[in-house]
């Protein structure tokens, strides 16, 4: 794998380093300083991290939009401080109930779909220019700031007396520790988040992943499966092909008029742009659509340059 290509690097993260760490790492053996990620894992947390090498960290933004799938497991008897292990107990421990089949598929349905989350008070969300914990540490009171997130799918199943593992698939954003959280005080015994690991991201799952340690040790061993080309990089909005005299205007920051375009397009939302050999010109937002005439009005918002291909080959 070439240093100067551009695209998607993806990492199995083993528990202990952070998401920057991973970073640093791919930034030294990959000789490259743009380099970022789609989505934070916590020190203790393993699994799937999807870095934007290159041109790629122009999508980084855009890749956020993709649901996230997770396993772990769920501690019941009684909640944290931190709503996971690192935390110190809130209260005595409590009886768990008697949790079968029916009762953990009621329980799941209750999390399913849109839901207003609290996010953990230590955490890195922000209120006044102050990241929660930092706000936590200091003893004074974290706001109640509830984040609408979407819960696709969870599955739960009771592992041992006190022990529920999970599948979780969810929007960017959603917090698995709050999620423990609240399925242990729905459940009266309290809870919190015992182990989390990341299984996919879009399209990406964490078995075509490099591990961590390899990718800091020995980067020549880097399998050219974790690795995705920015040409191939696929986006979670409908896609536009565009001529090439669209193609060259939409590159240099020209709105332009598709006509015979098929897609569900929504005015003010994103579109994916492609050129006819099926290259990743960058992303738009449509202006306009009439479906009648499949005219579609494009302004360009992440434009990858003219010279794409040339320095995906070099």
């Amino acid at each position: 794998m070439s240093a100067s290509h551009h695209g998607l690097l993806l990492v199995d993260k083993p528990a202990g380093p952070t998401s920057h760490d991973v970073v640093e790492a791919a930034r030294r053996a990959l000789k490259e300083r743009r380099i970022g990620h789609t989505g934070t894992l916590d020190p203790a947390a393993t699994g799937l991290l999807v870095l934007c090498v290159g041109r790629a960290t122009r999508l980084q933004h855009y890749l956020l939009s993709w649901p996230k799938t997770y396993s772990g497991d769920i501690r019941l008897g009684w909640a944290t401080t931190t709503y996971d292990v690192e935390g110190e107990p809130l209260g005595e421990p409590a009886e768990v109930p008697a949790l079968d089949e029916d009762t953990l598929a009621a329980l799941a349905a209750q999390f399913r779909g849109e839901v207003d989350q609290l996010p953990p008070p230590y955490s890195a969300k922000k209120a006044g220019g102050k990241k929660f914990y930092e706000l936590a540490r200091a003893g004074e009171e974290v706001p109640l700031q509830p984040k609408r997130v979407t819960i696709h799918q969870v599955t739960l199943q009771r592992r041992d007396a006190e022990h529920i593992a999970f599948e979780v698939t969810c929007s960017s954003g959603t917090y698995l520790r709050s999620l423990a959280h609240d399925i242990g005080k729905t459940l009266g015994c309290g809870g919190h988040l015992a182990a989390l690991r990341r299984l996919r991201i879009g399209p990406w799952q964490v078995s075509r992943a490099v591990a961590a340690e390899v990718l800091a040790n020995r980067p020549r061993e880097v399998p050219e499966e974790a690795f995705v080309p920015l040409a191939e990089v696929a986006l979670p909005f409908p896609t536009v092909v565009l001529n090439p005299v669209a193609a060259s205007h939409f590159r240099h920051g020209q709105d332009v008029v598709v006509r015979e375009a098929e897609g569900d397009f929504v005015s003010g939302k994103e579109v994916v742009v492609r050129d006819r050999d099926g290259g990743l010109v960058g992303i738009g937002v449509a202006l306009a659509y009439l479906p009648r005439a499949r005219t579609l009005n494009l302004a360009p918002r992440a434009v990858l340059g003219a010279h794409l291909e040339a320095e995906l080959n070099p």
